[in-house]
């Protein structure tokens, strides 16, 4: 079935079944992003691919380039050669976008790295330093080149435009919340400096929102880009991981911005979030006007009781928990599948895909059978 001789993206038709404004003619698909080793490894295989560039190698060159203090604003032969094959496949493959990053300047992170122990294996894994970041201090906060980290992105965009094919989009994501927990403060420094210098939190905040909000701003100017598909986890399994109180002072406020940027230039804007956030749903769905939400675990709330719940003001996008999609086997997944695309294509408002992302310890065989039972899928 894959790769499809004949796809036929239309990003416009798949935004009006989202909205409920027109009933789906088929499943539409829908994915935050997908690792490179898996696609490298269908590529290969189904689209006859020979050689996929791995964004490791551009993203070593790019932190050099800019530690040299080098112009980043204009794309490498490299990139171009990785975005080509990135649209290729996603075409292939049925979907109406390509995924995308915001073009923004590396940042030298404190991070953890260990083996990667995958089925499709990218050598080294990186995870997140959960101590303190790279701002300790409002010296530190001075310091850092924050006029630095935004890129003249019109290259970037006018590429995408040239290379989509007919019908398609692209969806393009920034982080805040994760940036600034992640990279700027670190995890328990974040967390005590709210008690401690809530001024430099906030500081912080406001500092990464804007440089996010104009990079936002370039993007929602390009008829390439389709939504914003902003990506920031807020909880975990059991709640939140700071008071809803916090996120309402310090990080919604941010998220409305954004969210009303998209629908002023009449862009959607969806929103990627793992956790329990059930405190704040209905600030996401009523303040922010969030048109589309993403990430879903069954051990939280199954996407089809979400559906159920708040599928009349809100779109549901993807949904197959990422564990299933990783452990189940083949025939199983194809039920568990089909029984999501049971209870949420009814009404509009879903397109079928991972409750996270497609990482590099799914199997592909189970990654294509979730995309052949949405193909298969008789919405008669």
């Amino acid at each position: 079935m894959f790769p499809l001789k004949n796809p036929l993206p239309d990003f416009e038709v798949f935004k009006q079944v989202l909205m409920r404004e027109k009933k789906p003619q088929k499943v539409h698909f829908v994915e935050l992003w997908s690792d490179d080793e898996v696609v490298d490894f269908i590529a290969k295989r189904l689209i006859k691919k020979q050689k996929f560039q791995s964004y490791s190698d551009i993203l070593e060159e790019k932190l050099k380039s800019f530690g040299e203090g080098k112009d980043l604003s204009a794309l490498t032969e490299k990139e171009k050669v990785y975005t080509k094959d990135f649209i290729d496949f996603y075409y292939r493959m049925g979907y109406d976008y390509m995924p995308a990053w915001l073009r923004l300047a590396p940042r030298f992170a404190k991070v953890r790295v260990t083996d990667d122990t995958a089925k499709l294996s990218r050598g080294k894994r990186i995870w997140v330093e959960e101590k303190e970041g790279i701002i300790t201090s409002w010296k530190a906060f001075d310091a850092f080149p924050w006029d630095n980290m935004r890129l003249n992105s019109k290259d970037f965009y006018n590429f995408f435009s040239e290379n989509l094919p007919k019908g398609m989009k692209i969806t393009i994501t920034g982080r805040l919340y994760e940036i600034v927990g992640e990279e700027f403060l670190g995890w328990e420094g974040m967390f005590t400096k709210l008690y401690l210098e809530p001024d430099l939190v906030k500081a912080v905040f406001d500092r990464w929102g804007e440089i996010i909000y104009n990079a936002y701003k370039e993007a929602v100017s390009f008829d390439c880009v389709g939504a914003i598909f902003h990506a920031d986890d807020l909880g975990y399994k059991k709640g939140l991981m700071v008071k809803p109180e916090t996120l309402r002072e310090i990080l919604f406020p941010w998220f409305e911005r954004y969210a009303s940027l998209a629908h002023r230039h009449d862009k959607m804007y969806w929103y990627h979030c793992c956790g329990n956030i059930y405190q704040v749903i209905e600030d996401l769905i009523e303040d922010v006007k969030v048109d589309a939400i993403h990430s879903f675990q069954d051990a939280i709330m199954p996407v089809w009781e979400f559906k159920k719940k708040y599928g009349d003001r809100i779109a549901v996008l993807g949904g197959v928990d990422v564990d299933k999609l990783a452990r189940y086997d083949e025939q199983s997944l194809r039920k568990y599948v089909r029984s999501i695309l049971a209870k949420c294509m009814t009404g509009g408002g879903y397109a079928l895909g991972s409750g996270n992302t497609v990482t590099n310890y799914v199997p592909p065989a189970n990654y294509l059978a979730m995309l052949e039972e949405g193909m298969k899928w008789d919405l008669h």
